[in-house]
């Protein structure tokens, strides 16, 4: 930064700031702005940092301890999320957090197969070993990559509690089985009419596990519910992961609306399970800064893409907050290509006209913004200016074009936790099952 006005605007910033010391009371001034919000959406600007793992997971601990929270969503399958959730509700055989987190076997591992998330999964175990079932928090997944995966599990679900409903199933589900595990072949074929397609057969399946829902769950309290509303999610997402596959050679934006409406749908619907059992349900949501920050305030918005962000913040207002994480450098876990191996990278500065660049300015190692309740902040930082992306592709030589884009700050966000110098998370292993998949969001990968 070499010019007057951001020099003048870094002193804006800098005089507004709660600086983080790294104490428990740091976030006081968050517990405050966040209140009695029911949805609390932590992003993060890479997939590979450890200071935004680390600071979601001790914001998330006093969301559940001091404002009843009770569900953790996350950017992650439906069955690899449920598979520690049954763990940290001590519901499973899993021995310890490691072999509960195992099901993530699909590149990228490391965003959910890391250290961090390893100590969140000890510590919500612990969390729940202490507490009546009612108040055992849970952990979700909200994306919908899982087609096959779900597939198997909604007929593991049926031939338990129904035989001649698994038979029924595996029949329409068979409709995917000349693609094997090429869910883009998939897409492919049935967009441009080279095979048919299996939506009547997916709509089917869950028009039907839906009209016996009273059978299945009434068989045994709340754990038959469990279980269903479990089958019932997957045989959703099946539906909607085979619209988005098909969607994706239709164009970037439609893929990505479908993905992130899936995602919210997910979020009600388990809001609306978990408020069978008492008050309204509290969730928090970690996921990229790109799906939980406002879209409307970003230039993929002004292309007619929306996201979680968006949605939640249209349907529930106030009773929801937005918080982003920046970082201006350091290092980060990231592959230079879809379905290569975990690298430590070297994050660049901040590009000039940045938030990064900006916030580097401020010289304060760590701090946040209110960017709700500080009226004159918010309207310093509602001029559009670069934000950088890092998903699970970091590309540094094509840096500007893989991962900047416009966005205005102050409409984006509630509130931002900006960490100057950041390192890289430890995956708990460098490789992954190759999918053979490109994601829609790629190069960036978000």
């Amino acid at each position: 930064m070499n010019n007057s006005k951001d020099h003048a605007l870094a002193r804006v910033v800098r005089d507004s700031a709660y600086v983080l010391s790294g104490a428990t009371k740091d976030y006081d001034p968050l517990m405050g702005l966040i209140g009695d919000a029911r949805f609390v959406l932590l992003g993060e600007a890479s997939h590979g940092t450890h200071d935004f793992y680390h600071q979601r997971a001790q914001i998330t601990k006093r969301l559940i301890q001091e404002h009843g929270f009770m569900a953790v969503a996350v950017e992650a399958d439906w069955p690899d999320a449920y598979r520690v959730n049954r763990y940290v509700r001590g519901t499973t055989d899993d021995a310890d957090s490691e072999e509960a987190l195992s099901g993530f076997k699909r590149f990228p591992t490391w965003m959910w197969r890391n250290a961090d998330v390893l100590d969140f999964v000890g510590w919500l175990r612990e969390h729940n070993d202490t507490v009546a079932s009612a108040s055992k928090v849970g952990f979700y997944g909200l994306d919908l990559y899982s087609l096959h995966a779900s597939i198997e599990a909604v007929l593991a679900y049926l031939r338990k509690v129904d035989p001649d409903g698994a038979r029924r199933a595996l029949y329409r589900y068979s409709c995917f089985d000349h693609f094997g595990e090429d869910t883009q072949a998939y897409g492919y074929a049935a967009s441009f009419d080279l095979a048919d397609s299996c939506e009547e057969e997916v709509l089917g399946q869950l028009i039907e596990l839906r009209q016996r829902a009273g059978a299945y769950a009434s068989r045994d309290g709340w754990v038959a519910d469990d279980e269903f509303f479990f089958a019932e999610q997957n045989a959703r997402l099946v539906k909607n992961a085979e619209e988005y596959y098909r969607s994706m050679f239709r164009g970037h934006v439609e893929s990505w609306n479908r993905r992130d409406t899936h995602m919210v749908e997910t979020l009600e619907a388990l809001a609306a399970h978990l408020g069978k059992r008492g008050p309204r349900a509290k969730i928090v949501v970690w996921e990229h800064n790109s799906h939980l920050g406002d879209a409307r305030a970003t230039e993929i918005g002004g292309a007619g893409e929306f996201n979680v962000g968006q949605l939640v913040r249209e349907r529930y207002g106030d009773e929801s907050v937005l918080i982003g994480f920046t970082t201006d450098h350091g290092t980060v876990t990231a592959a230079s290509n879809w379905d290569a191996p975990a690298e430590r990278k070297r994050v660049r500065p901040g590009l000039p006209d940045s938030y990064e660049a900006l916030f580097h300015e401020v010289d304060i190692p760590r701090f946040m913004l209110d960017l709700r309740g500080d009226r004159a902040l918010a309207r310093a930082l509602r001029e559009p200016r670069l934000e950088r992306a890092i998903g699970v592709i970091y590309r540094p030589e094509t840096e500007r074009a893989s991962h900047y884009f416009h966005a205005r700050l102050a409409d984006q966000f509630d509130a931002v936790l900006h960490f100057d110098q950041t390192r890289a998370v430890e995956p708990l292993e460098r490789s992954a099952v190759v999918t053979g998949e490109v994601e829609e969001t790629f190069p960036s990968g978000v």
